[in-house]
């Protein structure tokens, strides 16, 4: 018997009822093709330990048996996961998935749904915005404290089930190679229509490829350029900004690296986004601080040589630093061509609702957007309730929160912060904010 039937949307978690089982049920009403499902039991890098924590078909358990595929059908299969042995497992979360066929995509797929069931409370996640996608993450479950939550995902990848296990570091052997034959006969074929007309020459080895020195920066805007196509969304042109909570309470996180991590996945947006790839750069908490703008050339150490912890700590004081970045794209740099994006993170204690009310309605005329991000299970105030607040010309601001920035994947991250941003600004330009 269910009791508490819970709806979930994209993003969103939710703590799982303390039980010995949990049944997780992924399912679909009608698909062109069977839903090939699977669980990868990853670590805090997000990776499977072992291929052995790799549950489909083929492997039904865990070497644990803390996760079992217990039922399988052509449109709905269930996993039972024994929440006991799953404390004992080094593992962090159990990531539900499914994959199509090799040709069909999940724009056929009718009422994608993921079902949590944990005694009498049932926990549901329907994705309604798949595409083109092949694969499909649904949800994750993870160890949260002494208990487990859950949260919708929503995540598709395209090329099946090769690229999505590799994401969660399984390897899988392909024995299809018609997709790199194709792409070495269209690059000959192209080589030859631009090349001037010659007798073959005799065979030689082929030279070794030029080395990429690749950046971590380099390599996170790919993600970023991934979440957008897959969003189908042109590239955006805009300025970018980051706001970072400094509060006392916030100290651990920059003793731990983790606001310098933060930074460099922000960064990333810059540099795909921004025409010379600058983040300005803001921190706050009684009192502001604009720091120097930084480039992916000189992104190493960025947090530590730039912001001494204790010359501005304290307690939040949101306000000020909003005011000034204001001012800078406003006043300062007027620029009404393109958008700037502002990404705000903080810890909670947002308190001052009416100012903050204020100057987020003010500036709903201006080519500015707020994506305000909620670090830690807190008080957000106001920031929880952006959507019912009235006055704005446009909706000019999002919030979400979560547990542990440290542990969402980059794709992940990116697909959120980019939710409402380009809808944003269609808005605009149909408003004229944009010109």
């Amino acid at each position: 018997m269910t009791d508490s039937f819970i709806p979930l949307n994209t993003g969103q978690n939710i703590n799982i009822n303390d039980c010995v089982q949990l049944q997780v049920t992924i399912k679909c009403t009608s698909a062109p093709s069977a839903l090939d499902v699977s669980c990868f039991m990853v670590n805090e890098e997000g990776s499977v330990p072992s291929d052995d924590y790799f549950v489909f078909y083929n492997q039904k358990a865990d070497p644990h048996h803390s996760v079992i595929l217990q039922q399988v059908e052509d449109w709905q299969s269930t996993f039972v996961l024994d929440t006991n042995k799953l404390r004992q497992v080094s593992v962090e979360k159990c990531v539900f998935t499914a994959t199509l066929d090799a040709g069909y995509t999940f724009a056929d797929v009718q009422t994608c749904q993921a079902i949590v069931q944990a005694d009498s409370q049932q926990i549901t996640y329907e994705i309604t915005q798949a595409t083109a996608e092949t694969a499909l993450i649904f949800i994750e479950i993870y160890k949260y404290r002494t208990g487990f939550k859950v949260r919708a995902i929503g995540r598709g990848f395209f090329g099946g089930l090769q690229p999505l296990a590799e994401s969660f570091g399984v390897e899988i052997e392909s024995n299809d190679n018609s997709e790199v034959e194709q792409v070495l006969l269209t690059a000959a074929a192209e080589v030859a229509t631009t090349s001037p007309k010659a007798p073959a020459p005799a065979a030689e080895p082929l030279p070794n490829p030029p080395t990429l020195n690749l950046s971590k920066i380099d390599l996170l805007k790919r993600k970023v350029t991934l979440s957008l196509q897959k969003k189908k969304i042109e590239p955006i042109q805009a300025r970018v900004a980051v706001v970072f909570d400094a509060s006392g309470s916030m100290y651990h996180l920059y003793r731990k690296g983790i606001v310098q991590e933060a930074f460099e996945r922000i960064l990333a947006i810059a540099s795909s986004f921004d025409d010379d790839g600058e983040l300005d750069v803001w921190f706050f908490a009684k009192d502001f601080l604009r720091a120097p703008s930084v480039t992916a050339s000189d992104f190493e150490n960025y947090i530590e040589r730039t912001y001494k912890l204790g010359s501005k700590g304290g307690t939040n004081n949101e306000p000020p630093v909003m005011q000034d970045v204001i001012r800078k794209y406003t006043i300062e740099e007027p620029n009404v061509k393109i958008p700037t994006y502002i990404i705000f993170f903080s810890d909670g204690g947002v308190s001052q609702k009416g100012k903050i009310m204020r100057l987020i309605t003010e500036s709903s005329t201006q080519n500015l957007f707020w994506q305000f991000v909620g670090l830690g299970k807190a008080n957000y105030g106001i920031l929880e309730n952006l959507d019912e607040m009235t006055g704005r010309f446009i909706d000019n601001a999002n919030f979400f929160a979560l547990d542990d920035i440290s542990k969402i994947s980059d794709e992940e991250l990116y697909d959120r912060l980019l939710n409402e941003f380009p809808d944003w600004i269609k808005e605009a330009r149909a408003k004229g904010i944009l010109a």
